[in-house]
């Protein structure tokens, strides 16, 4: 048989479309033709292609016409994932293994010239596809990247070392032997989807010295899913406190352990040490706005992405690119970024906890006690100025971390460990959840008006508040969200006035500081 088809996928955002790799063989001028909307590194598996055959003692067909079609032809293709399947169209349309035995089986993996198989990314999104599909599907992976897709439950996935442990199985039935048996040397296998244990350890907020107010906002802000915003000078302990907010965080779910490795997988950064552990991205403030939140052509995930039911920490706030910054907005509400292209349009999840840390001033001593800072009103207020409205607006805690004097940070006791604050953190979240089924930062509308009611009290220091401050209605919500947060902590099931105002003392700090 002169056509052969094989199964593939490619990586498009998060989705992973179908890709059949049609390959014809015809009598003509020798030539090897690939089509279908293929990126450099797709056309260069020609060559990877023939050295792979002939080294791993294949029969190439280099007197005959090859031409492969990637089909869909409008649909972009990237990456060395498509030498495997290449490979074995060539083998079909040759004779050299049964192309009818190819049906109900998926192949990706790039080729070295001596035939071994090398990971590619994306591996768990593909693996995902897979699953949403009606009926079961067989995939052949690479050693790297068959151990994350097996990761996801109910998928038939297989590992090949080298070009040659797939062609066993798919020899004609006279020369094989029992479909997708296991090679003696493991060069063959399926894998169970046996999820790596996750790692313990990490920094410990017993680490941390005295900054009581700052250490109850990070216990607030990990039990509702809020942003946190930490100002205060240098040295008062701000990154310490940003760097040991994940280990706060309740447990991830398994689907959300999914999403988020699904991503790194994407971008090349997965670990299995990561695996059902809330990571903490914290990208350099020189990072443009397409690094932060994704582009590029094809559209890759930025670092909100790749923050994904973790931590987002941004260092020195105001100093990243106000372009950067403003990108920002969108993504805190939604938990979605679409990235738009002419050609094509990528939608990723970004549902991250944003900890931001800033100075109040350029010489980061406005307000301090021990040093006197050296800005005039005016460069303050240009400093602060750099964090427009809305984006402040967004985040849910402002909070003041003060520089210790030397006598309290060297004679204080270790504080609290962040085992006993996530024990209260995982209590006041599962009531959360099993009161509305989502985290109190993703309340709206009327279900935040059922869900947060307050007493004749509370509603109207709540009111006097927002008038007194001038807050938006925005604002307003989002403090009533932190009350309910608080009100959960406390084993509360209504919100009363002591948590109003622990709520209210939270969006007073830069103002404060400007002052």
């Amino acid at each position: 048989m002169s056509l052969a088809l094989v199964q593939s996928r490619a990586l498009l955002g998060l989705q992973a479309p179908a890709v059949t790799v049609e390959v014809h063989l015809a009598n003509g001028l020798p030539s090897f033709v690939l089509v279908g909307l293929a990126d450099v590194e797709v056309k260069e598996a020609r060559e990877r292609v023939r050295s792979a055959l002939q080294n791993a003692g294949l029969e190439f067909p280099a007197n005959k016409k090859i031409t492969v079609n990637l089909a869909p032809a409008d649909l972009p293709k990237d990456s060395g994932r498509f030498d495997l399947p290449i490979a074995l169209g060539i083998l079909a349309a040759s004779g050299q293994i049964d192309a009818a035995r190819l049906a109900g089986w998926e192949f990706a993996g790039e080729l070295s010239l001596s035939g071994q198989l090398r990971p590619v990314r994306g591996a768990l999104a593909t693996s995902l596809a897979l699953r949403a599909l009606d009926q079961p599907v067989r995939m052949v992976l690479p050693p790297g990247s068959a151990e994350e897709a097996a990761l996801v439950p109910d998928t038939e996935i297989y590992r090949a070392r080298h070009l040659l442990d797939v062609v066993r199985q798919f020899l004609p039935a006279t020369a094989a032997g029992p479909e997708a048996e296991p090679d003696d040397d493991g060069g063959w296998q399926r894998l169970q989807p046996t999820p790596p244990q996750p790692a313990t350890g990490g920094p410990d907020l017993a680490d941390v010295k005295g900054q009581a107010a700052a250490k109850r906002a990070l216990e607030i802000a990990a039990a509702g899913g809020h942003g946190l915003l930490l100002v205060g000078p240098p040295g008062s302990g701000k990154s310490m406190l940003a760097q040991r907010f994940a280990g706060l965080l309740p447990p991830m779910q398994v689907e959300q352990a999914l999403e988020s490795a699904a991503i790194a997988s994407l971008a090349g950064r997965f670990s299995p040490a990561q695996w059902m552990q809330r990571t903490t991205a914290s990208p350099h403030h020189s990072c443009s706005a397409v690094a932060l939140v994704g582009g590029g052509s094809p559209p890759r995930p930025g670092e909100i992405s790749l923050a994904h039911e973790g931590v987002l920490f941004l260092d020195e706030f105001p100093e990243f690119a106000r372009s950067a910054l403003e990108a920002l907005r969108e993504p805190l509400e939604s938990g979605r970024i679409t990235i738009a292209r002419a050609a094509q349009r990528a939608e990723f999840p970004a549902r991250f906890q944003l900890v931001a840390a800033m100075n109040p001033c350029p010489c980061g001593f406005a307000g301090s006690s021990q040093r006197a800072c050296r800005c005039t009103p005016d460069q303050v207020a240009r400093y602060q100025g750099k964090l427009s409205g809305p984006l402040l607006d967004r985040i849910d805690l402002h909070v003041e971390v003060p520089a210790l004097p030397a006598d309290q940070l060297l004679g204080a006791p270790p504080g609290e460990t962040s085992s006993a604050v996530r024990e209260r953190v995982a209590a006041a979240h599962q009531r959360a959840m099993q009161r509305q089924g989502t985290p109190n930062q993703a309340l709206h509308g009327r279900e935040l008006d059922r869900l947060a009611a307050l007493d004749d009290a509370a509603a109207r220091f709540l009111q006097a508040a927002a008038a007194r401050l001038a807050w938006s209605a925005r604002s307003t919500h989002r403090a009533l969200k932190v009350a309910r947060t608080i009100a959960d902590l406390a084993g509360s099931e209504t919100v009363a006035v002591a948590h109003v105002a622990e709520a209210v003392q939270y969006r007073r700090v830069l103002r404060a500081a400007g002052a």
